[in-house]
């Protein structure tokens, strides 16, 4: 007994070794903090974390879920985590909360609440403790920030969240997606290596309240849009995509783009606006389509002028061709997501190849057209906030007489809060334009007649 204690350490010797391995310790800490490379620092800990969890925690599962799957199109999983995790960020444990806004037009807007990289966000399904986080890095391929959920739970509970959890998720998000209260605006950016879609908030009040069209127009169009809601049973039934859609024509200013505003708030849907003339080829259009997320409108713009090709002097560019566009609208390609709306607009509708009007192609052709009495009166309550005037009748007759645009109305109406000097601006625009279509109308006429003269003489 006396030689085990003889042979045990001293105090100060189990002290003296405490402080040496201390002092190394701090000094590798030094070291790690402020030589080795943060990207390396993560990898080191995560492995080590990974090593001890595995060892220790034999039970835990991991669902790893990427941005992209299958050949680069985006992860419908993905997305249902990014609209769904926001509404558990209460629940962090953690002292820190990611806080930002995207409202340029209002400073003081409530900041939202975002996810943060490498905090766990827990949720509970059914009893079962469950838990979120958000990673991110850095790769060498372009884009050059990778990003992915792990999402993890207790072995024994791996089934049910395969089958149970993961659609609970996707319904979560689509029901949280349907009473949004901000809606975004996407343009397609191309870059050499990669292209993505660049987003921000779309904050475009018109609403079919607003929106100065006539009643028969504005039903039609509500009534469609709510069959297209409720209708994917029927859009299986009978074999076909659930999508719809609209060509939008008529002179501009005459509230083609209002429309689609209108439309996006009604379905509280995110518009894509494609320009067509950005797109490389056919190939390129495909991959886009493929990247637009379900519930949201496809727009666009002047397809009159993007389906045109154009070619250099020396060698032709390659476009995209009719039949691709017309395999984006109803072909093969046109079922690749569910529930969107794709919208045509062009000023020139008897530009556009036959192929794209014929039946079947866009679902309803809806004209856009100049001032009538009623939009008129719509629009003056909207911007004067009266309902008659000394001036209405004189006005309205001209209206009907000459083609003025509701933006043209508008404009005028804009001028002033005095309803006095804004109708009787609008009145003389109005009596300008009579003036002018007479005078071209007499030139017309005059015109018909030196030729009709000039060719009697000729026949003497």
């Amino acid at each position: 007994m006396t030689s085990l204690y003889n042979q045990a350490p001293s105090v100060s010797a189990v002290f003296s070794l405490y402080t040496s391995f201390s002092a190394i310790m701090m000094i590798f800490r030094t070291i790690f903090n402020d030589i080795v490379p943060k990207r390396i620092q993560d990898y080191i800990t995560g492995k080590v974390v990974d090593f001890f969890f595995s060892s220790y925690l034999p039970t835990r599962f991991t669902f790893v879920i990427e941005k992209e799957w299958d050949d680069s199109v985006e992860n419908a999983t993905y997305r249902a985590a990014e609209v769904y995790l926001p509404t558990l960020l209460s629940r962090l444990s953690s002292g820190k909360l990611l806080v930002g806004s995207s409202n340029l037009k209002n400073p003081e807007a409530h900041p939202k609440l975002g996810i943060p990289i490498n905090t766990g966000i827990t949720d509970e399904f059914e009893g079962i403790h469950l838990e979120w986080t958000l990673h991110s890095v850095e790769t060498q391929n372009v884009p050059n920030v990778k990003r992915f959920f792990h999402l993890t739970c207790e072995k024994e509970f791996r089934k049910k969240i395969m089958e149970e959890y993961f659609t609970y998720l996707t319904k979560s998000a689509d029901s949280i997606l349907r009473q949004r209260e901000s809606l975004k605006i996407y343009t397609y950016d191309r870059q050499q290596h990669s292209s993505c879609w660049l987003s921000t908030v779309f904050e475009h009040h018109t609403t079919f309240e607003t929106l100065a069209i006539e009643p028969q127009l504005k039903t039609t169009v509500i009534d469609d849009l709510d069959a297209f809601s409720k209708g994917k049973g029927f859009f299986r039934s009978v074999g076909r995509a659930w999508k719809r859609g609209y060509l939008l024509c008529g002179p501009p200013g005459t509230g083609k783009s209002s429309m689609v505003a209108a439309i996006a708030n009604y379905m509280k849907y995110d518009i894509y606006d494609l320009q067509l003339q950005s797109v490389r080829d056919d190939s390129e259009l495909r991959r886009i389509l493929t990247s637009i997320a379900n519930r949201s409108i496809l727009l666009i713009e002047d397809i009159d002028c993007g389906s045109r090709k154009r070619q250099t002097k020396e060698t032709k560019e390659k476009r995209v061709s009719l039949s691709g566009l017309l395999n984006l609208v109803d072909g093969l390609w046109s079922s690749c997501g569910e529930e969107r709306i794709i919208i045509f607009t062009t000023n020139h509708k008897e530009k556009l190849d036959p192929a794209l009007l014929r039946p079947g192609r866009m679902d309803m052709h809806i004209l856009m057209d100049y001032c009538t009495p009623f939009v008129f009166k719509k629009l003056v309550a909207l911007y004067l906030k009266i309902d008659d005037h000394v001036l209405f009748d004189p006005i309205e007759r001209l209206v009907l007489k000459v083609s003025v645009t509701p933006a043209e109305v508008a404009h005028k109406l804009m001028v002033t809060k005095n309803a006095d000097i804004a109708l009787r601006g609008l009145l003389e625009l109005l009596e300008t334009k009579t003036m002018k279509e007479e005078e071209d109308t007499k030139e017309t006429e005059d015109g018909d007649d030196t030729r009709k003269l000039n060719q009697m003489k000729k026949d003497k």
